[in-house]
């Protein structure tokens, strides 16, 4: 690992950003089950629904009331995780590197922001399980659950009051969770396409961390930082296709977030004070 952090080290003299690009696996160490995990199935009446049957466009049309019951219990397990080292160190190198530095998340639990990281350069790619926005989409803006919102038990239903103000303040339609669903697509509104593309294109180091490389927007940020000759390092606690990339352009590491991201930040730190 020491060859490995003096290649990071070295990545900080040529010019371009560091990124940082996290996902489940980060929020996993903080005890939040993974998305694609036994945890994340749901019954509704007399079938039990995958994750991603649920978190589609359609599935919300269909039955909006069960996926927001499905939601609001996802963002109960959310709001009870504390941020873990690998949040902390992250907000350590936004605050040393500033404007150098971005984190993408794919994680939509606001882990990060809790921990410190700043919102100016904290691009959550799949949105924010705290925030709701227009199901019609009368505009693109993004506004937290209304206070009175409860956490769901597994299994339990919204309740009426809740239905009564999970409404888009500006036109009155339903409200829907900011998320991604799997129906549809990134765009910059929403979801910071452009501006992430356009980062990763400036890569000189890429830090990626808990993701297993599944959805569309973190290959680009990969394929992109890699066109610019950045140095990757992948960090996940099992093989993954990220990991393949990251050891022709830099280096594995085969260990949880929480002990490796700490470690490189330090590294960078002690040589960028």
């Amino acid at each position: 690992m020491d060859d490995l952090l003096a290649i990071c080290r070295r990545a900080l003299d040529r010019p371009g950003r560091v990124i940082a690009l996290t996902g489940a696996g980060v929020s996993a160490e903080s005890g939040i089950p993974t998305f694609r995990g036994k945890e994340g199935y749901w019954t509704i009446g007399a079938r039990e629904y995958h994750p991603q049957e649920l978190a589609t466009h359609e599935a919300f049309e269909a039955m909006p009331w069960s996926v927001w019951a499905w939601y609001l219990y996802r963002r109960g397990v959310c709001r009870r995780a504390a941020p873990n080292a690998a949040h902390t160190a992250l907000v350590r190198l936004a605050t040393s590197l500033a404007d150098r530095f971005a984190l993408v998340t794919q994680n939509v639990d606001g882990l990060h922001r809790r921990a410190g990281s700043p919102d100016a350069t904290t691009f959550p790619i799949h949105g924010d399980i705290s925030l709701m926005r227009c199901a019609n989409d009368c505009v693109p803006d993004r506004w937290p659950l209304p206070d009175g919102v409860p956490d769901l038990d597994r299994g339990a239903e919204v309740p009426a009051p809740a239905r009564a103000v999970l409404r888009c303040p500006r036109c009155g339609a339903m409200a829907r969770p900011h998320v991604l669903w799997f129906d549809e697509s990134y765009d910059e509104e929403r979801y910071h396409l452009d501006t992430v593309r356009r980062l990763a294109a400036d890569a000189a180091l890429l830090l990626v961390a808990g993701t297993s490389a599944q959805t569309n927007l973190p290959w680009q940020v990969v394929t992109l930082a890699g066109r610019n000759a950045a140095v990757i390092v992948d960090v996940n606690v099992e093989d993954n296709p990220f990991g393949e990339v990251a050891a022709r352009s830099g280096g594995v590491i085969r260990a949880p977030a929480a002990t490796a991201i700490p470690a490189i930040v330090d590294s960078l730190l002690f040589t960028n004070p």
